[in-house]
């Protein structure tokens, strides 16, 4: 007997290989083999919202190598991923391979695994189980439902807005965060406060206080709010005796964080290596096809037995016994799978330095991992936190108070835990030995101005926090949510942080005028919870489906007629006939366009006609790069350029350049200006004197300060590049 195992990509099936007999002939099915047509809905809405699948034209090839496969083995094992998107996929593979018909004479068996171990593959293809409907089901209403809203609602977009805009279910929610997120930060109003530390110095150590009391009252953060107030509290203290009133010290610890979900993962390495959710997907995955670590899309915190008998003995052999501490953890989403594991690596004793040759981003997640798992077996960190309160008299005659409480607080180590292995993230501050009644020896009072600060906008980390939070999307979706409002032009990233596009606030407001519950963070957290429902077999997706479409198709509808109505008129003759213009969208935003079809005059909006003679007068006297004449300010796709004034004979192009100001601190010919990276669309600041100097800073210079800290960072970049390219020819 020889069997044929099927799996979604060469990767997978090549470390697969490896754990296997002469038996079995592993293939890829390279990812989707079967899906939802592009050109049209392809969803059935009045026969129950049958989808009418197809095997795409790239996926064509692989189906037939497949088939070819199928003459030359006994039995098909279906071995893609054990989530829901896998479970599809194994029920596409046999209609698209004919496995599910009488006339098929291949018994057809689907096996799951968490890892790509030879254990794990060995027990998976001893326990086959037929294909789960439930979370095929699941899947299929998943994809109806947002092909339904992709495909009702982006016409409707076309009509308010432009043409080619789209809309998607989990996205538009997500967006909507990020727009409201902007708008908070536009209406914040920041406020002026002060504090004011006192220093004290005793054998030959300074420390300080912070004022926390005035008479029986404790201050709050923003109690004082003028430069006035904390003078005459200066005033007050002026001679003033500083007297240690309380000590208190005790015992704190800090407990170790859960292992990797697919979430914390994200957030991690988005805040200590500043990579998307995408990139570190992208990574991951590989580290799982490998077989270095476990599956990566779940929402569980379990670890295995096995792995955890494992840590404890890594621990002990690497750290000592008295580090190990086994636990358990429950996790805080909605709908997580509870019976499912956390990302784990495979083997807890290869260290990535074991790791091989590996890329290098592939090396930085599996060190978190690998670390977090540890981590989460092991003792927590204890500290020794000592605070001292420290009274301060005043001298001064009928003040408004005429005590002052000053705190100062210690924190020392003595038990590092699972830091040890986690890292630490502060220092200790240690506070001489104080006894109560002391009188200590006062240096100086130091005041410190404080502004209050907008809510930050959103990074891949806290936006993942916050999908998952609210129950908005699963594992395998935050990925692609950030990914697709990025590729749509909706939101663009400016210092690794998400921003709203002009585009992306004005969908994001239509939909929230005409279509409020798509964009309803409960309701969509709703939607996903029958999905769970689905999943376990609690109920059918049919019924799902018709609920939100109904009232879905009856707003849209009503909406639809209201915008064909509607139409936005200005006070702005036609430049051809005379009559008032009205506003349309087109494929570069706004424009002027006259009612009249017939005459078709066009005109830009008044403030992008001052915006381009701005530009015009900057610009002036610039030529050609490929003929020599002069040039024109004109828009495109990415905002305005310069084009030669013979297009189309000539079609030399330039940017206009966004001067900062400063010169480059690198070569001294070029100026720094702003770029725009052109994959993700985020934006940093280069010299114009490419490719001659290559330096580039990552925010706008506001200062000689600001280059100069930018300089030393090129000069670091480019020393470790020159080692890395000489390790290299060494090997060689």
């Amino acid at each position: 007997m020889s069997s044929l195992i099927i799996v979604e990509s060469p990767t997978k099936a090549k470390t697969i290989t490896k754990f296997l007999g002469s038996g079995y002939l592993v293939r890829s099915s390279m990812g989707h083999i079967r899906d939802l047509p592009k050109s049209r809905i392809g969803v059935d809405i009045e026969n129950n919202f049958q989808p009418k699948y197809l095997i795409p034209a790239k996926a064509k090839k692989q189906v037939a190598e497949l088939k070819d496969a199928l003459k030359k083995t006994d039995d098909v094992i279906l071995a893609t991923d054990e989530d829901r998107e896998g479970e599809a996929i194994a029920w596409h593979l046999t209609k698209a391979l004919g496995l599910d018909g009488p006339r098929t004479s291949k018994k057809v068996k689907r096996i799951v695994f968490h890892e790509i171990t030879k254990p794990a593959i060995e027990k998976a293809l001893e326990n086959p189980r037929d294909i789960d409907m439930h979370l095929v089901d699941a899947q299929q209403a998943r994809r109806v439902l947002d092909r339904l809203v992709g495909y009702e609602l982006s016409p409707f977009l076309w009509k308010k807005i432009r043409y080619g805009l789209s809309a998607g279910r989990v996205q538009s929610v997500a967006l909507r965060l990020i727009v409201e997120r902007e708008r908070e930060i536009e209406k914040f109003i920041k406020e002026e406060y002060w504090t004011l530390d006192s220093v004290f110095e005793k054998e030959g150590k300074e420390f300080s206080a912070r004022l926390n009391k005035i008479g029986n009252k404790t201050l709050d953060k923003l109690e004082i709010k003028k430069e006035e107030e904390i003078n005459e509290i200066i005033k007050n203290l002026d001679g003033a005796e500083y007297k240690v009133l309380h000590i208190e010290s005790k015992e704190a610890k800090k407990n170790p964080v859960s292992p990797f979900t697919t979430s914390t993962l994200q957030q991690a390495a988005s805040r200590k290596y500043g990579m998307s959710a995408k990139q570190t997907m992208m990574h991951a995955q590989k580290l799982y096809e490998t077989g270095h670590i476990t599956y990566m899309r779940t929402d569980s915190v379990n670890i295995a037995e096995s792995a955890l008998v494992q840590a404890k003995k890594v621990i002990t052999e690497k750290f000592g016994e008295n580090y190990s501490e086994a636990r358990k953890y429950k996790t805080k989403s909605k709908g997580a799978q509870e019976a499912h594991e956390a990302i784990r690596p495979t083997n807890l004793a290869k260290e990535p330095e074991d790791l091989g040759k590996i890329d290098p981003g592939q090396k930085k997640i599996y060190d978190l991992i690998w670390r977090r798992t540890l981590a989460s077996q092991m003792k927590p960190a204890l500290y020794d936190q000592t605070s001292a309160d420290i009274s301060a008299k005043s001298k001064i005659q009928n003040p408004k108070s005429n005590e002052y409480i000053f705190r100062a607080n210690g924190q020392v180590m003595k038990f590092d835990g699972f830091l040890k292995v986690y890292g630490r993230s502060s220092e200790d501050v240690e506070l001489p030995k104080l006894d109560e009644g002391e009188i200590l020896n006062f240096k100086e009072l130091k005041p410190e101005q404080h502004f209050t600060q907008p809510p930050p906008r959103y990074t891949d980390a806290s936006l993942v926090k916050t999908l998952e939070k609210e129950g908005i999307g699963r594992p395998s979706t935050y990925a692609p949510t950030l990914s697709t409002i990025q590729t749509r032009g909706y939101v663009e990233k400016e210092e690794k942080k998400y921003k709203p596009t002009e585009i992306g606030i004005l969908v994001n407001d239509m939909l929230v005028e005409h279509f409020p519950k798509i964009v309803d963070l409960k309701f969509t957290s709703h939607i996903e919870e029958s999905f769970d429902q689905i999943a376990e077999g609690k109920s059918d997706w049919v019924p799902v489906i018709k609920e939100f479409y109904g009232p879905f198709k009856e707003n849209l509808d009503k909406k639809v007629k209201i915008v064909e109505q509607a139409t936005e008129e200005t006070e702005v003759p036609c430049p051809k006939c005379n009559k008032k213009m009205v506003i349309k969208f087109g494929r570069h935003g706004k424009f002027l366009m006259c009612p009249d079809k017939e005459c078709g005059g066009t005109k830009p909006l008044p403030e992008e006609e001052a915006m381009i003679k701005q530009l015009e007068e900057k610009t002036e006297g610039e030529k050609c790069p490929e003929c020599g004449k002069l040039m024109e300010v004109k828009r495109g796709r990415y905002g305005y350029f310069l084009g030669c004034q013979d297009y189309p004979t000539c079609k030399g192009i330039k940017k206009i350049e966004n001067k900062t100001g400063f010169k480059c601190p690198k070569c001294d010919k070029g100026e720094i200006v702003e770029r725009k990276s052109r994959g993700r669309g985020q934006t940093f600041y280069a010299c114009n004197n490419y490719p001659d100097c290559k330096f580039t800073m990552s925010k706008k210079p506001e200062n000689e300060k600001d280059l100069e800290e930018a300089l030393e960072k090129d000069k670091e970049r480019t020393e470790k590049g020159a080692n890395k390219k000489t390790v290299k020819t060494k090997k060689k």
